[in-house]
């Protein structure tokens, strides 16, 4: 999934440092295929990247659209701004989807601390009714409870995007480079460089 060499990285950890004071630099737009064949865009949280890899770290419902469309088609396309350096990345790649099914024991302890990182009023959010759904006004007679101690939820969902293509735009410094991952049979990922026009 890469190694933490690569050059775009820290170039999107600089603008992370630069713009942390700003909520909102936390949220990208992750988009994927529709079942229609067009894009379906929406806005997800940031949540960090996998340890000792460049893979981005997505947290989701599993009962929503998206899941569905990468079970369809796995790649997917994440574009980030951020206001305060006026930077812009583009990374494309393919999404791991990692959910109650998964059987890798090493993944399954992954989602299971993903959820344990969450707030308790996030964490409700995956007891809520199914996404895509029609709203129907009653509310339930009980709310649900979550017992503290117990494992992730059903719903809860892991996804990580293994980059293997960023587009980086400074438009400060008008500078745009364009990174390609370097496909590398059993090593870490190389990557290569070029600046483009912006």
């Amino acid at each position: 999934m890469g190694s933490a060499a690569a050059p775009w990285k820290s170039l999107l950890l600089s603008a992370l440092e630069s713009n942390a004071q700003i909520t909102h630099s936390r949220f990208l737009h992750l988009a994927t295929i529709g079942g229609n064949g067009r894009p379906s865009n929406r806005t997800v949280v940031f949540r960090g990247f996998e340890e000792g890899t460049d893979g981005i770290r997505i947290y989701t419902d599993s009962r929503s659209r998206k899941i569905e469309e990468l079970k369809t088609c796995p790649f997917a396309e994440i574009s980030w701004y951020f206001t305060e350096s006026w930077e812009q990345f583009r990374i494309s790649g393919r999404i791991e989807v990692v959910d109650a099914s998964c059987l890798d024991a090493t993944k399954f302890k992954k989602r299971a601390e993903a959820w344990s990182s969450i707030s308790p009023k996030s964490r409700m959010q995956y007891l809520g009714p199914s996404p895509n759904l029609p709203y129907i006004a009653e509310q339930p007679a009980k709310e649900p409870v979550l017992d503290s101690c117990s494992g992730p939820v059903d719903a809860f969902c892991l996804l990580v995007l293994d980059p293997d293509q960023v587009d980086y735009l400074n438009l400060k410094s008008a500078e745009r480079k364009l990174f390609k991952a370097i496909p590398c049979l059993g090593r870490e990922t190389l990557w290569e460089s070029e600046r483009i026009n912006p």
